[in-house]
């Protein structure tokens, strides 16, 4: 250390000692502990607190500069935030969609160079831990709650502890199994990295490791189950494990099993189908989520065809909802899905398949940097290499069957944790050891003023913070306070949001408001979640406008999802009915494209846009 120096790296050392834990503890917990939410948007609470609590991480590292091993992932970021920028540009994807995605990708990107940078200095083993021990409260809390929702679900109050929606299975305060399994997952491999790191005693982790798996199986969670097979296979594979982490690796597939068998027994005491058991009930047997029109394997042979039919551009970033709706497909879905549930088909569907597989090859190229890194550490080091790596497979994992990636509680720990990998010299030669190229960049990196690290880290949260007083301009809308002003009034300054336009654009589109309130809902709000409801406004809208035949389209559209809440609307098709162009079949194909540009400003008389009856207060 240079003596003309003396104070910069203590400080900073100070800094880290002091903050860094219970900075990393409250951004992995809080998000998504959290329980409360504000209409519309379930979980938007949790992803702004989670931008705002892992900004504050940044801060407390105070990255100094950007490891080059960074660069391919980085890139593969940035290639998909100019993609959502071209679809908001170039497409007609609204700009408060755009604006979230870029967010949360550059917050993403900022999140790999701390990693990285953290993970050439000698604290990397602190910045491990201390993410490893927010993943551990984060697991062991998420349990508690799981315990509550199947076994007390009287004590769910809805703030502080969830509704499950799901009888008999535990949901978590993310309110869904597969978050929650991940969450457990996560946990798992963050106590054994703990144990392995000497900070977790062995009675401890032999408590751990059956709670949370016992937790994966009140989930019911398939991707879950599956999960713990990739445990096991590192604990099989990684003979630098000590044996009893080795041991509980192994065992966690064979303590599902048995915590199946414990709850069908408890299920035949109490006459309640629980846990797994509770999902085999509901699916008719092992293989009954198989038949259902909203199985994994429908939604992709659209998606597959969706990228036949657009295979060079795709249908653009956040389009994908938009072109599959209105879409004829046989025996289509009925659920109305806005993600492929496949990250690779949803970038393949999106960006067309030059991009998307230039981004995939990127991502591979960095998930390859960091498996070397892990497989050549050495020592402690070698620790959190592969445990930070196991977190960034499950996650890869998770993503082939949901889309974890699209929620700020997942995607930034994820990329803290591949940042902490890549950032690791490509070879240790002993525990704790900092090979003479890094110990180098490590010096030079110490003579570059914190100040920019710690800024963009600021920066961060004061966005997350920013982003909760932007959506109360749309929470205002849906659960108004007393004086609030008029449903109209509401709706107006809530399509004003930078971020969350969206929404009021639903609410304006879905009930009675000014002509061009109307116009203006229904051309961004289509791009958002095509539903029910939406669908009805806007084959009415079209109706109005004299785009008749367009109208007869997306009626069509909607009658092929088979959904309850749209009899009424097809009731008039009955014998006897008014009738009406939702009867009428369409005299030609439209395609989603020349439906997305036509003259939205051609504005239907007001109250045209909704029926009596047809929808609900936006209050609901």
């Amino acid at each position: 250390m240079s003596s003309s120096h003396p104070t910069a790296p203590d400080h900073r050392a100070e800094v880290g000692a002091s903050l860094l834990l219970p900075a990393a503890v409250l951004a992995a917990v809080v998000p998504t502990l959290t329980a409360l939410h504000q209409p519309p948007s379930a979980t938007l609470l949790n992803q702004c607190v989670a931008v705002a609590l892992w900004g504050g991480l940044v801060a407390v590292l105070a990255p100094r500069q950007w490891p080059r091993a960074t660069v391919p992932l980085i890139t593969a970021l940035a290639l998909v935030a100019a993609a959502a920028l071209a679809s908001w540009g170039w497409g007609t994807l609204p700009h408060s969609l755009a604006a979230q995605a870029v967010g949360l990708l550059a917050g993403a990107a900022l999140m790999v160079v701390a990693g990285a940078d953290a993970a050439r200095g000698p604290r990397r083993t602190e910045a491990f831990a201390a993410l490893a021990w927010g993943l551990v409260a984060s697991g062991v809390l998420s349990s508690a709650v799981a315990l509550v929702q199947v076994f007390a679900p009287g004590w769910t109050d809805g703030d502080w502890i969830a509704h499950s929606g799901l009888a008999g299975r535990a949901v978590g305060n993310l309110r869904q199994p597969n978050h929650l399994c991940s969450l457990l997952l996560w946990a798992l491999v963050a106590a054994v990295a703990l144990h392995e790191l000497k900070r977790l005693p062995r009675a401890a982790l032999a408590a751990l490791v059956p709670l949370l798996v016992f937790a994966v199986e009140l989930s019911a969670s398939r991707t879950g189950a599956v999960g713990l097979l990739l445990l096991l296979l590192w604990g099989v594979l990684d003979r630098r494990l000590s044996r009893p982490a080795r041991w509980w690796l192994i065992a966690t597939p064979l303590l599902y099993v048995l915590a199946w068998g414990a709850m069908a027994w408890w299920g035949d005491l109490t006459q309640q189908a629980l846990g797994a058991g509770a999902r085999v009930a509901a699916e008719g047997g092992l293989g009954g989520g198989g038949a259902s029109p909203n199985a994994r394997s429908n939604i992709w042979r659209n998606a597959l065809a969706l990228i036949a039919a657009n295979p060079w551009t795709g249908v653009g970033f956040g389009e994908f909802n938009f072109a599959w709706s209105l879409t004829a497909f046989a025996n289509r879905p009925t659920a109305f899905f806005d993600h492929t549930h496949n990250l690779p088909l949803q970038l393949m569907v999106e960006l067309g398949l030059p991009l998307a597989l230039l981004v995939m090859a990127l991502l591979a190229v960095a998930l390859w940097q960091a498996g070397r890194r892990a497989w050549r550490a050495r020592g402690e080091t070698a620790t959190l290499a592969r445990a930070g790596w196991v977190l960034v497979l499950m996650t890869g994992l998770h993503s082939l069957v949901e889309y974890p990636l699209w929620y700020a509680y997942f995607l930034l720990p994820a990329a803290l944790a591949w940042g902490l990998v890549l950032g690791l010299p490509v070879e240790t030669a002993a525990e704790g050891a900092v090979p003479a190229p890094a110990a180098a960049a490590e010096t030079a990196s110490r003579a570059q003023p914190l100040a920019a690290g710690r800024v963009a880290g600021l920066l961060m949260a004061a966005a997350g913070a920013l982003a909760v007083l932007d959506y109360q301009r749309v929470v205002v809308i849906y659960a108004p306070p007393e004086g609030s002003g008029s449903l109209a009034t509401r709706i107006a300054r809530g399509q004003l949001s930078p971020l969350f336009a969206h929404h009021a654009d639903y609410a304006a589109a879905t009930n009675p408001t000014p002509p061009a309130s109307t116009a203006l809902g229904l051309a961004r709000a289509t791009h958002s979640l095509l539903d029910t409801r939406l669908m009805i406004a806007w084959t009415r809208h079209l109706a109005a406008n004299g785009h008749t035949d367009e109208a007869r389209w997306v009626a069509q559209r909607l009658r092929d999802f088979r959904n309850a809440d749209a009899d009424e609307f097809f009731a008039a098709c009955d014998p006897g009915g008014a009738g009406g162009v939702q009867c009428q079949p369409p005299q030609a194909v439209h395609d989603w494209r020349r439906l997305a540009t036509l003259p939205w400003q051609q504005a239907a008389p007001a109250g045209a846009a909704i029926q009596p009856g047809s929808a609900s207060s936006a209050r609901q």
